[in-house]
């Protein structure tokens, strides 16, 4: 396990020198990947504000704003606001792009589907959508906006490829309130859960998945996982510790001799855990985690968990994995399944692991592509700025596979993604208007992320 440890170390290391080579013809590539996604927006002018905004989403602005970009890019701040937040265009077509991008390149017929819901803390109340909500970062409940969103993951690599705003109930119930934050008049009340599945039903055709995997915020209604399932989906989820679940396979409790024969008893998971002996574990190496080949301790079972109305919910699949932490201590996780008794142990544990590689994108978007840096307060800005972070995030991670692989006849680029967009027979044009931001934007790139990224003397 060292040895493998120190081999992977190494690879690391090399695999951290940025050549020069990789980044000639930043910019070039930068335009010719907006190209797909420009082609829904009519205006020149909006294919222009494009590739100035993902050109500041790229750059080492401490706040991503679209004020700081205007400044940084000389260009006029309210036209790149306006574009922003007043400007209607349509944001879905460049998400679907996106997805069918990630697809094409990364796609894998085991790959998984990830979602996970991530808050944004928020002062005031006027930013759309914001309530006191939980937080996970703050790991408390705090005034804040929660957005829900759906990734990809499979060997190759992992992104998001689409977003949606929770509205809380009090705000769907205020309309005037609705109205000034520019939410559509059709919008009605929709569950965290509601809105995985429009994602799902809207992008996952186009990405090749044999699993749909979540935290346990998702995995904890019995309605989801029944709804993935009227889907045909596979799902691995999961769930909370004090998720009550009955072991089918346990002896049941003795029987009187009077009544119906008595089943065995709800239990919360983590105490069914607590009770298995060392002997019920199978030790797996999974993937390689961030720090190395990981070891995890894995136990499946089936079982039937209580529905929040008191009920019994149909069969799944109990999957717990332990992890040995610094302290000697153990970290378990929870996740319910309805996968088939025939599925592997290694299986259920690379999935459950594929399932963290979120929090990875979640990094990668928010502090090298700036999801997290706007300063919007309406429906449309929100949703316009998480869609750019998005692309920003979805080029970081083909200009690291292209550093990973520089033989350009290998290269799996923003170039390839071009080609699938544009007309085979068509030479690649720039969108009119002009595009190119002002070189002070462009030099002193030091590294992959935050690739454009400026030094100023």
């Amino acid at each position: 396990m060292i040895r493998r440890f120190d081999s992977r170390l190494s690879d690391m290391l090399a695999q951290a020198q940025v050549s020069p080579d990789l980044i000639d013809g930043l910019l070039s590539r930068l335009e010719t990947f907006v190209l797909p996604f420009t082609t829904s927006l009519r205006e020149p002018e909006q294919q222009r504000h494009t590739v100035e905004y993902l050109t500041g989403l790229l750059s080492k602005l401490e706040h991503k704003t679209g004020e700081g970009i205007a400044y940084l890019l000389d260009r006029e701040r309210q036209g790149l606001q306006k574009f922003l937040g007043q400007v209607p265009w349509e944001d879905q077509p460049l998400l679907t792009t996106l997805a069918r991008q990630v697809g094409d390149d990364l796609g894998e017929a085991d790959g998984v589907i990830v979602f996970d819901p991530s808050a944004f803390a928020k002062k005031g109340t006027q930013s759309v959508g914001v309530a006191r909500q939980w937080c996970g970062r703050l790991g408390k409940v705090e005034n804040c906006q929660v957005g829900i969103y759906m990734a990809y993951v499979s060997r190759k690599e992992h992104a998001i490829v689409n977003t949606r705003l929770y509205l809380p109930e009090e705000w769907t119930k205020d309309r005037r309130r609705c109205r000034a934050a520019g939410v559509p008049e059709t919008t009605a009340f929709r569950t965290r859960h509601e809105l995985a599945l429009e994602m799902l039903d809207e992008h996952g055709a186009l990405l090749p998945h044999a699993w749909v995997a979540g935290d346990d915020e998702m995995g904890r209604p019995t309605g989801f996982r029944t709804a993935l399932s009227g889907r045909g989906e596979r799902y691995l989820l999961a769930v909370p510790s004090n998720t009550l679940i009955r072991d089918i396979d346990a002896p049941p409790p003795e029987y009187s001799g009077r009544g119906r024969h008595p089943k065995s008893p709800f239990v919360r998971v983590d105490r069914w855990c607590v009770a298995l002996p060392d002997d019920a574990w199978t030790t797996l190496e999974v993937r390689d985690g961030e720090k190395g080949p990981l070891a995890v301790d894995v136990v499946k079972r089936r079982v039937q968990a209580r529905t929040p109305t008191g009920g019994t919910g149909p069969e799944e699949v109990l999957v717990i994995t332990r992890e040995r932490q610094a302290d000697e201590t153990f970290k378990h996780d929870y996740y319910l399944s309805n996968a088939g008794a025939e599925v592997p142990l290694k299986e259920l544990a690379r999935v459950a692991k594929a399932a963290h590689r979120i929090e990875e994108c979640f990094r990668r978007a928010k502090g090298e592509a700036g999801l997290g840096d706007y300063q919007v307060r309406n429906w449309v800005a929100w949703h316009h700025h998480q869609t750019l972070a998005l692309l920003a995030a979805w080029f970081l991670t083909q200009e690291t596979r292209r550093g990973k692989n520089p033989d350009p006849r290998a290269d799996v680029s923003a170039t390839a993604a071009a080609d699938r967009g544009c007309d085979r027979g068509a030479p690649r044009r720039q969108p009119s208007g002009g595009t190119e931001p002002p070189q002070h934007a462009l030099v002193g790139t030091q590294r992959v992320g935050s690739v454009l990224s400026p030094s100023f003397s």
